[in-house]
């Protein structure tokens, strides 16, 4: 699995590294299939400032892609939101994948 974090208008520092990576550990425990990770993490410059800082992440799995994204005023906050997004869609994609293999034992029999 290729782990890729990178900052828009932010420096990654090692404690933001080290809890991504702490938070995608749990998201990884579900599925085992996940070949590529890109996590960006940015500070927009918006007027609002409940929104500001924002975390993103693309997921390459076997049978295609999971896309994230959540914005908050706590980049933390963020990171916990954006797994919480990751971990409801890896759980519905494995579920999508199980589902279809039992249709298909059915239809043989």
């Amino acid at each position: 699995m290729n782990l890729t974090i990178s900052g828009h208008h932010l420096e990654v520092t090692p404690a933001l590294r080290s809890y991504v990576e702490g938070k995608l550990d749990r998201v990884m425990r579900r599925f085992d299939q996940v070949t590529d990770v890109r996590v960006l993490l940015s500070v927009d410059n918006l007027k609002e400032k409940d929104r500001r800082q924002r975390a993103e992440c693309t997921i390459r799995v076997k049978g295609g892609d999971l896309y994230a994204e959540s914005a908050h005023e706590d980049l933390y906050a963020a990171i916990d939101e954006l797994m919480d997004k990751l971990d409801r869609q890896i759980v519905r994609h494995k579920d999508k994948l199980q589902a279809h293999d039992r249709v298909a034992g059915k239809h043989l029999a």
